[in-house]
């Protein structure tokens, strides 16, 4: 699924990947060199007010972009990396959109577009002349009676969202080729043609996002706003520390739960455990509509949150099925002396990544 392709054009050379996350921005630069692509250059700019002041966000779950303040983050990130190229492919987070399984009896091609069309009025709280739509079909069933239906994902973005994003980018100096919502790049670049069926857990610092892939495409998504953030303030109020120093214990102790630790996990645990509940709500939900659908064989961590030590055992416990934590870089070239910091930057980086395999 491509969407937004009003906005595609053809690319050569070097193309910029970049995510406007809640509190930071990440972007990579990415070349190709034979067949394999190149990171070049990246760059990961972070809103540290944003982590002893929580109403300080580039943009919150609420569908509101704060541009000129992610204006102003993105030209400085431009300013700091000096990459070779201005062409931009970007993402649109997960809540920014609007999805929903429409269940269709089969029909032919035109008249199956004419009937997402009249559904997505009746389902989208939005007029349709405010909103950019696509969908794709993905799955089928049939019923008690024998008839057939189609499953078809449909998903819709504000149109002004897209114009706030053309902005940033047109006052950084940005030529921004294409948009796509981030459960696009993040199933592209983590699953592929994969026919595993999977959740990719996206923990960010605002929001987790949670997705379903089998066969390689989108079948379900979902959103909480239990995140990273959630883990450091349940520390700051617990040990009565400014937010910063709990940011710091987080990343430092993690949660693996054994001598000095032990009381930083029994205090982060239950954050963990509403987003691990939320997953496993996600996946009620998608057999629930998706009946006779696969079981889920395993999970992929991602977004900053997926960094926390001891994070990938925890969730395998409790999910009862192997999980692992992205690793993009795999499918990149990139500099020998990145390798050091190649386990942390993975999951950060995995959706900008995967927006420049468009």
């Amino acid at each position: 699924m491509k969407l937004f392709n009003f906005l595609s054009k053809p690319q050569d050379g070097s193309v910029l990947g970049l995510d406007i996350g809640t509190t930071s921005i990440k972007m990579v630069e990415i070349g190709k060199k034979g067949q394999t692509p190149e990171l070049v250059n990246y760059g990961i700019l972070e809103t540290k007010g944003s982590v002893s002041r929580t109403n300080t966000a580039l943009q919150t779950s609420g569908l509101k972009l704060f541009e000129k303040e992610a204006g102003e983050f993105l030209k400085a990130l431009i300013d700091r990396m000096q990459p070779r190229t201005r062409n931009a492919i970007a993402s649109l987070p997960l809540f920014s959109a609007f999805t929903t399984v429409l269940s269709l009896p089969a029909m032919g091609q035109t008249d199956l577009q004419k009937a997402v069309a009249f559904q997505a009025r009746q389902v989208i709280p939005s007029p349709l002349a405010e909103v950019a739509l696509d969908w794709s079909k993905v799955g089928e069933y049939k019923d008690a009676k024998g008839f057939t239906y189609f499953q078809v994902l449909l998903i819709s973005v504000p149109n002004t969202e897209i114009r706030k994003y053309q902005g940033i980018c047109a006052a950084a100096g940005l030529n921004l080729q294409s948009l796509e919502v981030e459960s696009i790049s993040l199933t592209r670049m983590l699953v592929g043609s994969d026919p595993t069926p999977t959740f990719i857990v996206d923990i960010g610092n605002r929001s987790t996002g949670i997705i379903v892939a089998t066969e390689g495409s989108i079948k379900f998504t979902a959103q909480t706003d239990f995140s990273g953030s959630s883990l450091t303030q349940a520390l700051a109020s617990s040990l009565n520390i400014n937010s910063l120093r709990a940011e710091e214990l987080k990343k430092e102790r993690g949660v693996l739960g054994t001598g000095p630790n032990y009381e930083l996990s029994t205090i982060m645990l239950p954050f963990l455990d509403a987003i691990i509940s939320e997953v496993k709500r996600t996946d009620f939900t998608y057999h629930s509509q998706f009946t006779g659908a696969p079981k889920i064989e395993r999970a992929i961590l991602t977004g900053g949150g997926a960094n926390l030590l001891g994070i990938q055992k925890y969730f395998e416990a409790q999910l009862g099925i192997p999980v692992v934590k992205a690793a993009p870089l795999l499918k990149f070239r990139y500099p020998a002396l990145l390798e050091p910091l190649v386990p942390e930057l993975n999951p950060s980086l995995a959706n900008s990544l995967g927006l420049t395999l468009r």
